[in-house]
């Protein structure tokens, strides 16, 4: 599978304290492995972030993506709830 990162999800990643940094990652491996795994809590999102999914990277850091085929991703925003739902 295909996956690609905005230059914004980029930015807000280095932002990140290390350890979100890892949880980011292992939350993204995870998805890759087995989409439908609970601990995500994989979601579609409505409003402004109409047709874009979240996947939850434990505690309340987020990755919100949308998938461009049944083959490519392309992640868009990283961050906290409060971050991401301003």
């Amino acid at each position: 599978m295909q996956v690609d990162f905005t230059k914004e999800f980029n930015k807000q990643f280095a932002k990140l304290p290390r350890a979100k940094q890892l949880r980011a990652k292992d939350a993204l491996a995870l998805y890759l492995d087995d989409p439908t795994a609970p601990a995500l809590r994989l979601h579609r999102l409505k409003g402004e972030w109409l047709s874009y999914r979240s996947i939850s990277a434990g505690g309340d850091l987020r990755l919100h993506f949308r998938v461009i085929s049944p083959d490519a991703l392309l992640f868009v925003a990283i961050g906290t709830h409060s971050q991401l739902y301003k």
